[in-house]
């Protein structure tokens, strides 16, 4: 394989990548489903979903910490994913894996 199409394909995996990092969403709850939330490969949140039992004026501190549980959960579902993801693309270029 010349350097050109080695190139080109390179070039195609990364538009690939970029594509699988818009649409890729993990989901983590936490809680026993009292907070939930979802993520894109950006690692950008989409949503937080609090269930109404979570709330509680006496003990803010649970809530904060269930949120930032769940997102914690979410960002290491989604680094395991694109882990996965990189190393099945990586795979697939001749000569350098």
């Amino acid at each position: 394989m010349n350097m050109q199409q080695l190139l080109k394909q390179a070039e195609e995996m990364q538009e690939k990548m970029q594509r699988d990092l818009t649409e890729a969403v993990v989901e983590a709850t936490v809680g026993g489903g009292l907070v939930s939330c979802k993520i894109n490969g950006h690692k950008t949140l989409l949503s937080v979903k609090i269930d109404p039992e979570a709330i509680d004026p006496e003990d803010p501190e649970l809530l904060e910490d269930l949120v930032c549980a769940a997102v914690n959960d979410a960002q290491r579902k989604m680094d395991e994913k694109l882990r996965s993801k990189l190393g099945s693309m990586a795979g697939s270029l001749p000569g350098f894996f």
